[in-house]
């Protein structure tokens, strides 16, 4: 029996009325991705069509899922909003707060000890408010969230940049900052731009050493980290309906990093397979009697150019393994040419560790092919040359891969299995030696690889492939080593070659788990009480932010004009600030340390125009805050791209930034900002971020009559005494600059209670 039957039988009811009012709206056949938001609408049937790209719109998603580091804040603002209990079904899932270091059991236990007051505050919240909770160990979010949550047609928000793992089985799943979990979970309408569609048609099918992880790392190569901004991904054909349900999860969680809103299949025969090998054969049953409302119509993927925004076509028979990076997950190599671009880069071609698992691929069916090479590396008398760590997606996946042999067979090629949790793919790895920087090199099944993200260290090349690709390169010890064609010389001194790899997509005796790591929350929790220690350095409850003066802002300062890339790992990192994720102000000490100061090259030392001395981002912030004195941020191309940390807008706006202005925005970042009562601008013309200089003082014009569509006006009144007037761009809507003038979203809310 599946979670939450009743909220999925509801869904399927309306799809039929909901899906051919869509088609009489907008007048011809529909994508999987428009019948799923049209079936969706806050507003019921659909009366019109939207434009994509410029609609916003009102969704009623029928879900919300949180990690524990964003959950945090998320349930924080919740508690601020009056309501008794979540209005649709949530759930949290502690799997970030996990550090890497010896092994499972080990970093689990000084974990669970580590984080106790955090882990007490997320089942205690969740209690009281209605929420499942899944306790540290269970897995990750993503991956459970697969098992046990996912289902074709429906919708799903998350406060995690890779909830579009979910696409896998058929869902519309988008990750989301924690404001916007706050208002689904109060019951309020979400808000979303009516995304542009990219459709993916996928012929063929994979066989050998290619996997589902080379369509990402494929696609990723040819729309760049920002060429899916807007947009949704929906892929179809052949070759789709031949990959597992997880290989496509594995294709959707990576859509995030081309800046993708979300990825999508269509439910198709593995959709049922995994439904039932998952134990949810009465969702099944349900999807195949409403199944032609659960992928697209059938001219839209006879004729895909009438129906999507752009169009891309994938051979899987002539796909060939990838390798992307380093540190970036969209430098896409082919296999045959990875060895020479290694030479010609002078990267380090002595591989330091491989680590396969992770939300991106954690499946049985992922864990099942690399231990094949497991298997034959103990067979070939080959010894591993590199470290190896092996990361389950989950206590279901560890438990049942553990009772058919794999993890011992990892552990004979000298493998350690680590916590089911995000671990290294997060920053959560204890690297030994890391902190020299030493320049190396690691490959990894993960999804990012951003500078410093895995160990900390700026001088670690890391690389994204596929699990069967990191096995072997770990065995081979050598990135140069191309396991189609290149052989190992084993123990005894023979030259012998590693046999494609081979697995499961699921397990032939069924999943098994002992104790999957679920909390049910009380059916009424008035009674619980949720404490926070007024003194604890890693929680504090929120006090709004003050709504807009209703004046322009005038001699806001240039506290940083960041330079290049700027994610929201670069804004507030993770590592070990994850554990000041609740904790408003102490983890505001890490805004913007990684950004690059345009003026100077240097990170974290900006120039304090109170005094002309050069401090760090956040200490020169506060003597602004401590002043009154409003500031403004400068960046470039994508800013915020990455994670969906809403931490990343709200340590600016906590500190007294007021506004930031770059070349263009990541999506998720830029609702964020939004939600807290930021303003986010885009240069009219992205060349005047060439015109601002480090003294400058800056003036925000036009904020009386702001309304949508109609520009700013930004005056840079620099040193010498000069002047620059530019104009800016923005995307706010009606409903979007009430947030602002609040003071924040959830301000809003508070005041229609």
């Amino acid at each position: 029996m599946a979670f939450d039957i009743g909220m999925i039988k509801a869904v399927y009811s309306k799809f039929p009325s909901r899906i051919e009012a869509a088609r009489k709206a907008v007048g011809r056949p529909l994508t999987l991705t428009e019948k799923i938001l049209y079936a969706h609408l806050t507003d019921g049937e659909a009366t019109k069509a939207f434009e994509r790209g410029v609609s916003y719109v009102e969704f009623n998603p029928d879900r919300v899922a949180m990690q524990d580091a964003t959950a945090q804040m998320a349930l924080l603002q919740f508690m601020q909003a009056g309501r008794n209990q979540v209005a649709v079904p949530s759930t949290v899932h502690c799997d970030h707060l996990i550090q890497a270091e010896v092994g499972a059991v080990a970093d689990l236990d000084k974990a669970k000890d580590k984080n106790r007051e955090v882990y007490d505050f997320l089942s205690s919240v969740s209690n009281k408010y209605g929420i499942g909770f899944w306790k540290p160990g269970a897995g990750i979010i993503h991956q459970v969230v697969l098992e046990n949550y996912a289902f074709p047609g429906g919708m799903m928000i998350g406060t995690d940049s890779h909830t579009p793992n979910a696409g896998g089985l058929g869902m519309i799943a988008i990750g989301v900052g924690g404001a916007d979990a706050c208002d689904v979970m109060a019951g309020l309408p979400w808000e979303l731009k009516f995304p542009k569609l990219i459709g993916v048609k996928l012929t063929g099918k994979l066989s050998g050493w290619t996997s589902a992880k080379d369509v990402i790392l494929k696609v990723a190569g040819i729309l760049t980290v920002k060429g899916g901004t807007g947009a949704v991904v929906e892929y179809f054909g052949d070759g789709a309906r031949s990959l597992s349900a997880t290989g496509k999860g594995t294709i959707c969680n990576m859509g995030a990093e081309i800046g993708a809103t979300t990825s999508i299949f269509g439910y198709d025969e593995k959709s049922e397979a995994y439904l039932r090998g998952t134990e949810r054969g009465d969702i099944a049953d349900m999807a195949n009697a409403i199944k032609a409302h659960l992928t697209g119509d059938d001219d839209v993927y006879s004729n895909p150019e009438k129906y999507f925004d752009q169009v891309i076509e994938i051979n899987l028979s002539q796909l060939e393994p990838h390798i992307n990076g380093p540190f970036t997950p969209d430098l896409a190599w082919p296999l045959s040419k990875f060895a020479a671009a290694v030479k010609e880069n002078g990267w380090p071609a002595k591989l330091e560790v491989g680590l396969i698992g992770s939300c991106t691929n954690s499946s049985y069916e992922d864990i099942s092919r690399a231990a094949s090479l497991a298997q034959q590396a103990v067979d070939k008398n080959l010894v591993a040359k590199s470290e190896y760590t092996i990361t389950p997606g989950s206590e279901q996946v560890r438990f049942t891969v553990e009772r058919d042999g794999f993890l011992n067979i990892f552990e004979n090629m000298g493998g350690v299995v680590l916590a089911n949790a995000c671990g290294p793919c997060i920053g959560q790895w204890a690297r030994h030696g890391a902190e020299k920087q030493e320049k190396n090199s690691i490959i990894t099944s993960f999804n990012r690889n951003f500078a410093k993200r895995a160990d900390g260290n700026p001088n670690t090349h890391s690389f994204v492939a596929s699990p069967e690709i990191v096995t072997a390169m770990a065995i081979a010890g050598d990135l140069t080593f191309n396991p189609m064609t290149d052989s190992l010389t084993n123990e005894a001194g023979v030259q012998v070659r590693l046999d494609e790899p081979n697995g499961l997509e699921l397990p032939p005796k069924g999943f098994a788990v002992e104790d999957a790591g679920y909390q049910a929350p009380a059916e009424d929790g008035s009674t619980v009480e949720v404490k926070v220690d007024v003194k604890s350095e890693r929680l504090q409850l929120l006090e709004p932010f003050m709504p807009w003066e209703g004046t322009d802002l005038t001699g806001l300062k240039l506290l940083i004009k960041a330079k290049g890339k700027c994610t929201t790992d670069h804004i507030s990192m993770a590592g070990p600030w994850l554990r000041f994720r609740g904790h408003l102000d102490n983890i505001s000490n890490n805004m913007l340390i990684g950004a690059v100061n345009y003026f100077n090259e240097a990170t974290n030392k900006v120039k304090n125009q109170l005094n002309g001395e050069y401090a760090e981002v956040p200490a020169v912030q506060r003597q602004y805050k401590m002043q009154g004195v409003g500031s403004i941020v400068v960046g470039d191309e994508n800013y915020g791209e990455g994670s969906s940390r809403e931490h990343a807008a709200m340590e600016p706006r906590f500190l007294g930034v007021r506004a930031i202005l770059v070349k263009s925005f990541a999506r998720i970042h830029e609702t964020n900002l939004k939600k807290q009562g930021m303003l986010a601008l885009t240069f009219a013309n992205s060349s005047d971020y060439d015109l601002i200089q480090e003294n400058d003082s800056i003036d925000i014009i036009g904020l009386r009559d702001f309304a949508p569509g109609k520009q700013l006006t930004v005056v840079l009144n620099h040193e010498d005494g000069s002047k620059d007037e530019i104009k800016v761009n923005h995307t706010y809507n009606a409903g979007q600059i009430e947030w602002f003038k609040a003071g924040s979203a959830l301000n809003l809310i508070k005041a229609g209670l």
